[in-house]
């Protein structure tokens, strides 16, 4: 008991308790596990000599008597006298851990703030600056609400209006600022810079991830329409459920290191994957919980209560989520969904005058290709490509039955046939059946130099009425179920295809060259196939397309990988969160992925949650004055900073749940205080004892972002794209 006892437990064991046993150390493995001594990591580390963490490290070791006593021991169920009823208690004094309670108000101020703050001063020894001057408190208002700087007008209108009644001038102010569109675009930046948001990957690949400022634009809208915080959670951790499918782009925010970059070895595959979902993990955490949860990952955390099966559990819960793409969700009232029924009936109407007109009609839009055409039946179809050198991926067939429905997919017991199974040595095949993202994928390709032209050959397994096929060259994201998001411009070669008929000759259904030629020759069908082609282009925009947003997927069970390594798994956990918040969701392996987060999201915006409330009120601290509460924003833990103003933060947090979780009647609130009205102007007795002016005897003066002087270069030369939302440039 010397180094894993009451007064020192090394690696975070202590074995003098028999609940604490169980518990096991920092490596998060129960010491012993009772009557299955074969998973009990005491007994693995004192019968190992050769064991990494051999134990006893110094001195005589146990022998084997010893070892077998121990061994019969934890057999027959590790009888502890004394123990046996004793239950391990989750506790921790840290203060972020702690209920939420509404503190009672100091005396000495009629604002709430103020009267916290200014308890503060005095007991420092701190005078507080007087008010700022009008035009400094419009510049101080208009840059932290909007990141654009007043007009002269604006200055001028403001200082008359402030010397006529102070109070109601400022207060119009906030007010006005706050309805000012550009106040979502501000504020979302913020958010964004937060989770890590950008529109490529990272990494040495970087690639750029379609569509995802529909992710950047739906946080506009939530912050312009003052969104309560808590339903601004959960349509990020589950707004596919809710109508809001944009907003799950919060989960795919961080970088990653893309499926297709990571090669076929099985050992890659598997850590890139476990890393995704860590960076899954590292966004919740920093944002919404302000911990650093990934420091689970690989053992105990260090210093917060967070255990590596809290890690885990927590990980089981976002399993399904993958960093890809899919249309999302909307409500019927979305401007989106509205658009497209405007248009979708101008879009049948002319497909419908091509497809009779020419026998059928080539949609080769980029990096997706989709071609319909008439119904046919049959048992087989070939495709021929124009190329000796195609790479194909996602390949999938419709009909009219089903017009989602793939009947590619090899659990329809549809095989494939490829023209590079038949060439000779010296030929680069690859092939794989994948049945997780429901298509065929293959590489076709002919040999070095050759003229021959890949041919692929789909069998069903009986005749089958089919009208359209489409494929991809993009693995990273999924193909579209609808035409609204195919992209003018080509980068196929020609292609073609057949339909086996029932006399054994191959009846060509589609070809894109005879499109073009067929085009050519009919200025009417010509005509509709440009209005078409403008149409989509329209809803390229418009429309509710393929985003850069999550694609999910029911997750099998979730093991704890020992020392985070995917390599050597051990128990399996369940979905849930924090065992010490009370985070059991009543959730198991069979749980379906939405339900998961839901669940995690409700669990996460109770009221009586102690950290949620917390860390958003002192991020909105943050941006106000410089520095938040906690200076520490991502990290609320015992290694983080203390709060300057523990009661200060509590009464907000409290005061935010009251008022609904309003984000733009907080800001308001904390920008009606004195002390953020003061004078940045130094004085020799603040500055002597608090130069950072940490206890807001003055406003802490401090740089604007490059954003910000970017924009404000642009609207005073009269340059500024006003404009909100939509693709960036």
């Amino acid at each position: 008991m010397k180094c894993h006892g009451e007064e020192k437990q090394k690696s975070g064991l202590r074995l003098d308790q028999r609940p604490l046993m169980l518990k096991g150390g920092d490596s998060g493995l129960p010491a012993v596990v009772p009557k299955k001594p074969e998973k009990s990591f005491l007994l693995e580390v004192v019968s190992d000599p050769d064991h990494e963490i051999a134990m006893p490290p110094k001195g005589d070791r146990l022998t084997k008597e010893h070892i077998t006593t121990l061994s019969n021991w934890i057999t027959e169920g590790a009888d502890w006298p004394g123990q046996m009823d004793k239950k391990l208690e989750l506790k921790t004094d840290h203060w972020s851990f702690q209920p939420l309670v509404r503190p009672s108000l100091p005396s000495g101020s009629d604002n709430p703030l103020d009267a916290f703050l200014e308890r503060k001063l005095k007991e420092s020894g701190l005078a507080a600056n007087k008010p700022a001057d009008a035009r400094s408190l419009i510049q101080r208002v208009h840059i932290t609400i909007t990141g654009l700087p007043p007009t002269p007008e604006e200055v001028t209108k403001f200082e008359q209006a402030y010397q006529a009644d102070p109070e109601k001038a400022y207060s119009d102010l906030i007010d006005a600022q706050l309805e000012s569109s550009h106040f979502g675009e501000r504020w979302a930046q913020h958010w964004l810079d937060v989770i890590r948001w950008a529109e490529t990957n990272g990494s040495e690949s970087n690639l750029y991830r379609k569509n995802a400022w529909f992710y950047r634009d739906y946080v506009i809208r939530a912050f312009n329409n003052d969104t309560p915080y808590n339903q601004f959670i959960t349509e990020q951790l589950a707004g596919d459920q809710l109508g809001v499918g944009e907003a799950t782009g919060f989960l795919v925010a961080g970088p990653h290191v893309p499926a297709a970059t990571v090669g076929r070895e099985p050992t890659a595959i598997r850590q890139a994957r476990a890393d995704r979902v860590d960076e899954v993990m590292q966004t919740i955490g920093a944002s919404m919980m302000g911990v650093t949860v990934g420091c689970a990952r690989c053992h105990n955390h260090k210093f917060d209560p967070i255990s590596i099966q809290d890690y885990y559990s927590l990980t089981a819960i976002f399993q399904g989520v993958e960093f890809a793409g899919r249309i999302p969700e909307l409500k019927k009232d979305h401007p989106r969904k509205k658009r497209a029924a405007e248009i979708y009936p101008q879009l049948n109407a002319e497909r419908k005058f091509l497809r009779e007109s020419i026998g059928f009609w080539e949609e080769n839009w980029g990096a997706h290709s989709d071609m319909a055409f008439p119904n046919t039946t049959t048992k087989k179809l070939r495709i021929e490509f124009g190329s000796p050198k195609i790479f194909i991926d996602e390949l999938e067939v419709f009909g009219p039955a089903n017009f989602r429905k793939n009947l590619a997919h090899q659990n329809t017991g549809t095989t494939l046939v490829e023209s590079s199974e038949m060439l000779q040595k010296g030929s680069t095949v690859e092939k794989a059946n994948d049945g997780k993202y429901g298509t065929m994928v293959w590489r076709a390709a002919a040999r070095k130099n050759s003229k021959e032209k890949p041919w692929v050959e789909i069998n069903f397994p009986k005749p089958i009425e089919v009208n359209r096929f489409r494929f991809s060259s993009n693995r990273e994201y999924h193909l579209e179920t609808d035409y609204l998001e195919k992209m003018p411009g080509s980068y196929y070669p020609g292609f073609r295809v057949l339909a086996l008929q029932d006399d054994g000759t191959w009846k060509t259904l589609a070809a894109t060259q005879l499109a073009r030629q067929s085009l050519k020759k009919d200025p009417q069908a010509n005509g509709a196939a440009k209005r078409l082609q403008a149409h989509i282009a329209t809803l390229r925009e418009e429309g509710p397309h393929h985003s850069f947003i999550g694609h999910f997927t029911q997750p099998g069970p979730t093991k704890v990988l020992h020392r985070g390594s995917p390599e050597n798994p051990r128990d399996e956990v369940p979905p849930a969160a924090f065992a010490i918040m009370e985070g059991n969701l009543g959730l198991n392996s069979s749980t379906k992925d939405p339900v998961r987060r839901k669940k995690f999201a409700d669990w996460l915006t109770d009221p009586k949650h102690p950290l949620t409330a917390r860390v958003m009120v002192n991020r909105i601290w943050h941006h106000l004055f410089g520095t938040g509460i906690v200076p520490t924003t991502a990290d609320f833990g015992i290694a983080g900073a203390k709060p300057t103003h523990p009661e200060l933060l509590d009464w907000l947090a409290s005061e935010y749940i009251d008022n609904g979780w309003s984000t733009k009647a907080m800001i308001k609130q904390i920008m009606l205080t004195q002390a953020f009205r003061r004078s940045s102007l130094p004085e020799s007795n603040g500055m002597q004892k608090d130069a950072n002016s940490t206890l807001l005897w003055r406003f802490p003066p401090r740089r604007v972002e490059a954003e910000v002087i970017r924009d404000g270069i642009l609207q005073a030369s009269g340059k500024l794209d006003s404009k909100i939302g939509g693709r960036s440039f």
